[in-house]
This record gives structure tokens, C-alpha cells and sequence, in this order.
């Protein structure tokens, strides 16, 4: 599957190369712009799919995802799951539920979200669900620049497993070597 990903992404041109501030802080050479997937129907349904199949055992009654980024992931994994979808956004900062989405509690959540480089995000929507009562019974993400090296406490399932490298910002060398400008591509917040 890692090779007809990465005919998508070259495809669409989703990989991008420079210096690039991710949405946890740190600074990387590369960026997956996920947007570039997402934009075209069948890739969000290819690429999710192997995903949905994933969580299709675990009695899952609702993807819950992050603005904006995780937001047509999760619509795309709800519709292959046939449950619904909910995503929370930023408000003052703080990821909340809006627009009069409610979870009940008992509900069994599969958290949906593009990319995970440290899994703050993650952990934010997670925590929403903890706090409604409900129970997170997995994570599913597009791309996962941790090598599988973020632990959830719950199942983690990616599409493609890149090692992506960043560094915290006193340590990068983009900034100390190269001098090559800083860009924030990603919409953390939004």
C-alpha cells in the first residue's frame, strides 16, 4: 500500500520540500500537505479505506476529527463506516465541540485526523470525548511522521508511516545553517 501512497503523493503533489513551522512547534524539512489529497474525491476514499476496514470490528458509533485538517478525513471514514461524524474546532484557542454537535455518553469514538507528528491535536479531541463520557476506541490518521512512535492508549492505524524529520525550534538546522525562510502551511489556528 506505502507505494501506491506514494504515487498519490507525487501525483498530487502533497510532499512538500523547505522549512516549513508544523502545528506542534517544531520546525521541519518537509511538509504533507494533505489538502492536495483530500481535494480530489477518490484518493480521500482510497486511501481511507484499508482505515475504515481497520475499525470496522469495533463497534465504533462516531468519528470524531479536528478542524480543520481532520475534518473531511473523518466525513469520508463516518461514510465508509456508515456512523456519523462530528469534528470539534478551536475557540479561544482551546479545541471544543460547536454548531450544536453533542456526544452521547457510552459512545465509542474513533478519533480521525490527517497527520500526527506529535499527537497534541489528537490528544485535544480526545480529551473532548473523555469529558462527554465517552470512550475513544481508536485512532486513525492519514499520514504518521512519528514512525509509530506516538502511544495513543488506544488503537493506531495510519495510511502511510513516513519518517519525516523535525526538531524542535532552537535545534533546527534549517534555521541555524541554511537560512532558508520559515512557513507555516497548516491551520492549527483556524
Amino acid at each position: 500500500m506505502n507505494n501506491r501512497i506514494e504515487e498519490i503523493l507525487k501525483e498530487t503533489g502533497a510532499l512538500l520540500n523547505g522549512h516549513f513551522l508544523l502545528s506542534s512547534g517544531r520546525h521541519g524539512n518537509q511538509y504533507m500537505q494533505c489538502a492536495k489529497i483530500l481535494q480530489r474525491p477518490r484518493y480521500a476514499a482510497e486511501m481511507t479505506e484499508p482505515l475504515a476496514g481497520a475499525f470496522a470490528g469495533d463497534g465504533v458509533d462516531l468519528v470524531l476529527s479536528p478542524a480543520v485538517g481532520g475534518i473531511i478525513v473523518g466525513y469520508e471514514l463516518a461514510r465508509q463506516l456508515d456512523i456519523e461524524n462530528m469534528f470539534a474546532e478551536r475557540e479561544n484557542g482551546v479545541m471544543t465541540l460547536r454548531r450544536g454537535f453533542v456526544i452521547e455518553p457510552g459512545s465509542r469514538i474513533l478519533i480521525a485526523e490527517n497527520v500526527i507528528t506529535t499527537g497534541g491535536t489528537v490528544r485535544e479531541v480526545m480529551k473532548i470525548a473523555d469529558e462527554m463520557g465517552a470512550e475513544t476506541v481508536g485512532v486513525a490518521v492519514l499520514v504518521d511522521r512519528s514512525m509509530g512512535g506516538i502511544d495513543f492508549g488506544v488503537k493506531l492505524r495510519a495510511a502511510y508511516t513516513a519518517d519525516i524529520k523535525s526538531w524542535e525550534a532552537e535545534n533546527c538546522p534549517l534555521c541555524h545553517e541554511n537560512h532558508i525562510p520559515l512557513v507555516k502551511p497548516g491551520s492549527r489556528n483556524i
